[in-house]
């Protein structure tokens, strides 16, 4: 699957110059939301990640989504894997599981977010099935931004920005988005206009 054409169709890769939730600053942004609001190509796009999985012979019990923007790529995901779905939120700044879900001890849980950028919002995620007993015994995203290397494909080109996840699990997206970051000091956009904070929370992942 063309994943940049994908996006590019959906109007969900945006370009101007954007004010990342870490501060730093990018001529580009993915917003899968475009994306995933289309039930036949979520599906798709969720059953040659599954693919991925299932090539690399990984047994998934469950899988967890931190909210808002991994819900809808991990319920089509665990639709594909035919496992059940489970999503964590934030509760004053803390990433918690709520609404009766619950993990048994020694569950193989796998997270799954819409975009890995670093890996912030997945390790969280993690750690709330981690603190219930569960097993984290992969992540996976339908984009990654390129500064987390991918279990299925080459290293990444992007640099200067370290990777949360832990190297020892893991991890299976789609396709890499090599865009660059910029620290607001040094953004060679900023000389031409202000960053636009995207998104619905302008969540950098």
């Amino acid at each position: 699957m063309d994943i940049l054409r994908i996006y590019q169709d959906c109007g969900a890769l945006l370009e101007g110059h954007f004010l990342l939730s870490s501060g730093n600053h990018s001529n580009f942004y993915l917003q899968s939301a475009k994306v995933l609001e289309q039930p036949k190509l979520a599906q798709q796009l969720a059953q040659a990640l599954a693919q991925e999985i299932t090539r690399a012979g990984l047994k998934v019990d469950c899988i967890c989504s931190p909210a808002l923007g991994g819900i809808l790529a991990g319920y089509e995901l665990a639709r594909a894997l035919e496992t059940r779905f489970i999503f964590s939120e934030r509760v004053n700044g803390a990433m918690t599981l709520r609404r009766g879900f619950s993990v048994s001890a020694q569950e193989r849980v796998l997270i799954c977010e819409d975009i890995i950028t670093t890996g912030g919002s997945a390790l969280e995620a993690a750690s709330c099935v981690q603190a219930m007993g569960a097993q984290v015994v992969a992540f996976a995203s339908l984009a990654n931004r390129g500064f987390c290397t991918r279990t299925n494909a080459p290293a990444p080109t992007n640099t200067g920005h370290a990777c949360k996840l832990p190297p020892n699990l893991p991890f299976f997206s789609l396709a890499d988005f090599n865009f660059a970051m910029y620290a607001p000091a040094h953004c060679p956009l900023c000389v031409h206009s202000a960053p636009v904070k995207p998104g619905s929370r302008g969540n950098e992942k």
